[in-house]
């Protein structure tokens, strides 16, 4: 097969790149040779390569992306197996070019990527770092978004500048354009969680970096689903508590350690309901709060902490059952070390009691993470 050649600029000559547009995918087969037809109009006379990241969809986006990439040389497809999610797919892009500028634009043809040549342009006048394409600047604005999705991401974009203190007016955006080598000087700390990539890059260690804006105006999708649902807003608290306490501690744990918390509560409001209103006997009273509350913890974890790899259907059952074993064999560590610690070791009962707790929720964490929520790919 001849390989097509674009009728403007010098995209798939040979030398040194100019820029290399990443684009994540996920179920993108009809707007994949879409994306690719409108990037080669926009970036006539630069040199630069389309990287698909293609988390092994399965409507065949990443064979329709090969079967572009024999057609035109600047494409190329990074299919990923076992391997899921914007920002990490987005990294890789980042890391698999050898352009001194790469660009990220979702291929759902709602960022303008006819901005991109401006954008470039901005980011060597100004000997910027980073140029952000902004829905909030005049000239900007979010197309056809509801009053509660724009309010919505309004409340998250107030976050996320007092979580880096970049004074940006769209911090949360998805359309960007960053030096490969400031990114790769970053890149170490990088979380990989979720949808906000650029929040994750600039909330990481590292030289603060220079940013500019542009102004484009958010457009409709047009061809597939949105992804934008409540994984998302998960997503972005999932990636403030890494940018916070996550730090130290990993983050499914303390979403695990928080639903755990609120376990608690559903179980001694049971209690306090059979026992204390003298419905039955303490015994029969703690086991029914016991296992209430092992279901409540179980199915707010699938949701909450678990949100990625989600059970549902003929899933629930034998993963509500191995939750349950995993609760009750931590329990069962939790007292006994907590005893051992109290009568052997002559521990304070608080400190003892901590040291319970702490061992059953790690293990709970631990074994429900690896066998109830196998992350799959």
């Amino acid at each position: 097969m001849t390989r097509k050649q674009p009728a403007t600029g010098k995209a798939g000559a040979t030398g040194a790149l100019d820029l290399a547009v990443i684009v994540p995918t996920f179920n993108e087969l009809e707007n994949a040779p879409k994306i690719t037809a409108a990037l080669i109009s926009a970036l006539g006379g630069l040199n630069f390569e389309i990287i698909f990241v293609d988390d092994n969809s399965p409507d065949g986006t990443s064979d329709r992306v090969r079967a572009l990439a024999a057609e035109y040389p600047q494409v190329r497809c990074i299919q990923r197996v076992g391997r899921r999610g914007l920002s990490s797919a987005v990294i890789e892009g980042f890391l698999a070019t050898a352009a001194p500028v790469a660009a990220v634009i979702d291929g759902d043809l709602q960022h303008d990527e006819t901005l991109l040549p401006k954008m470039l342009k901005t980011l060597n006048a100004e000997n910027v770092d980073l140029v952000v394409g902004s829905r909030y600047m005049k000239g900007g604005g979010f197309g056809d978004w509801s009053a509660s999705r724009r309010r919505m991401s309004e409340l998250a974009t107030a976050m996320s500048k007092r979580l880096t203190g970049v004074v940006l007016s769209d911090p949360m955006s998805g359309f960007f354009m960053l030096r490969t080598e400031s990114f790769r000087a970053r890149v170490g700390d990088l979380t990989g969680v979720g949808y906000k990539i650029l929040l994750d890059i600039l909330s990481a260690r590292g030289a603060q970096l220079t940013v500019s804006e542009v102004p484009y105006e958010f457009r409709t999708r047009q061809a597939g689903e949105s992804k934008l649902d409540n994984r998302v807003i998960l997503e972005f608290i999932e990636l403030l508590i890494a940018r916070t306490v996550g730090r130290w501690v990993p983050t499914k744990f303390i979403m695990f350690s928080m639903v755990g918390a609120f376990g608690v509560v559903v179980h001694m409001a049971v209690l306090s309901t059979l026992f204390g209103g003298g419905l039955m006997s303490f015994v029969l009273a703690q086991s029914i709060a016991t296992l209430i509350a092992m279901t409540v913890n179980f199915f707010v974890n699938n949701v909450f902490t678990y949100f990625d790899r989600q059970l549902r259907g003929r899933q629930l059952l034998p993963g509500w059952l191995s939750f349950c074993a995993a609760s009750s064999f931590g329990a069962l560590v939790n007292v006994g070390l907590a005893d051992f610690l109290f009568d052997a070791a002559n521990i304070p009962w608080v400190f003892a009691a901590l040291a319970g707790i702490i061992a059953g929720a790690t293990l709970n964490y631990a074994v429900t993470a690896l066998y109830t929520w196998k992350d799959t790919g």
